[in-house]
């Protein structure tokens, strides 16, 4: 992922954002995860993938809460 990220051709397309974002919340990242999945949010144009991102961006903030909690 870091070498499609690394040029800018794909910096505004959502998908790679929310690509990341996912790898991020598979492997326990979930600040990390957060961060891409705002990026991806402020990229998207279609209210499906806009919901569900939503819903995946609600997911890693409330177990990135929990973790600071402990």
């Amino acid at each position: 992922m870091t070498g499609l990220a690394a040029g800018k051709d794909l910096e505004e397309y959502h998908l790679l954002h929310a690509a990341r974002a996912d790898l991020l919340r598979r492997v326990g990242s979930s600040a990390e995860a957060a961060k891409s999945y705002r990026r991806a949010l402020a990229l998207v144009t279609n209210d499906s993938e806009r919901r569900y991102l939503e819903r995946r961006l609600a997911e890693v903030e409330k177990r990135a809460a929990s973790y600071g909690k402990s």
